[in-house]
């Protein structure tokens, strides 16, 4: 997005941090912003991995003066979290999708029951999203992917150097206690749950998430909720996603949002008040 576009849009009219606790005791907050006057859609948007909810602020801020109201998820041990990967601390996927998750939209249902939620994420949130929504299937109006493709190795143009940091990611992980991402510069420092489940995926092209036998086994699990598939760009343009061939390797994510068919689509009917 532009700075010039930044700078000059209106101020949202409530910017709000929401507590939540997990139901294993961990806690985060969530950041929302609300668009001024009365509206009826919602976002609720995951990060990509190791990104603090805070840097999809100015995203959340340009929808909101588009109508569209913008809940950022904190995932576990980044940002507000009060968990930190460790050897002593660990947890991956099914912590995610089971606890905290269902946590961060229970407090979003609480506050606006009447809202139309939306389902969102960058990257590896886009792809929790898609399993989230999958075990949660008439929750959602819709999802907004951004470089959200499946990291399965054989997909990139040097496959063979990705597969082997899938197959060496998961042993730094174990060595060190954690994976430590902003020491490499990739992710955050991750847990080692996170990680193993992360780089299976990578390897084999399907999600199978321990400890979760919802989770099937396809390359995808179904979901029947329409999706946009959003290729941050240089000129944001948002087409309706390629399941096959649609790969986070071609994509470098930057937030480059400008008002399109979809965010015009989300806010069509705006009939809830922002309080």
């Amino acid at each position: 997005m532009p700075d010039h576009f930044i700078q000059n849009a209106p101020v949202a009219a409530e910017s709000l941090v929401i507590p939540v606790t997990a139901c294993d005791g961990a806690r985060c907050e969530l950041l929302a912003t609300l668009p001024a006057g009365r509206w009826q859609q919602l976002l609720y948007w995951m990060p990509a991995m190791g990104m603090p909810a805070r840097h999809y602020l100015p995203l959340a801020q340009a929808l909101a003066v588009a109508g569209v109201a913008v809940v950022l998820h904190e995932w576990r041990g980044i940002g507000s979290s009060d968990r930190r990967a460790g050897r002593d601390c660990d947890w991956g996927y099914r912590q995610l999708l089971q606890d905290d998750l269902p946590a961060g939209m229970a407090a979003v249902r609480q506050r606006w029951p009447q809202a139309r939620c939306w389902l969102g994420g960058h990257s590896l949130g886009g792809q929790l999203g898609l399993l989230y929504a999958s075990l949660h299937p008439h929750d959602f109006a819709g999802m907004v992917l951004v470089a959200s493709g499946a990291p399965y190795w054989r997909r990139f143009r040097h496959g063979w150097l990705i597969g082997a940091a899938y197959a060496l990611a998961p042993w730094l992980a174990a060595l060190v206690g954690h994976l430590p991402g902003r020491r490499i510069g990739f992710g955050g420092n991750e847990a080692r749950g996170v990680i193993a489940d992360w780089a299976r995926s990578g390897r084999s092209g399907r999600y199978a998430v321990a400890g979760m036998t919802r989770i099937s086994s396809a390359c995808w699990p179904r979901c029947n909720c329409r999706c946009w598939r959003c290729d941050c760009s240089r000129t944001g343009s948002v087409r309706r996603p390629r399941w096959h061939g649609c790969w986070a390797s071609s994509v470098r994510p930057r937030v480059a949002w400008r008002r399109s068919r979809a965010t015009t689509w989300m806010a069509r009917r705006p009939t809830i008040s922002a309080g």
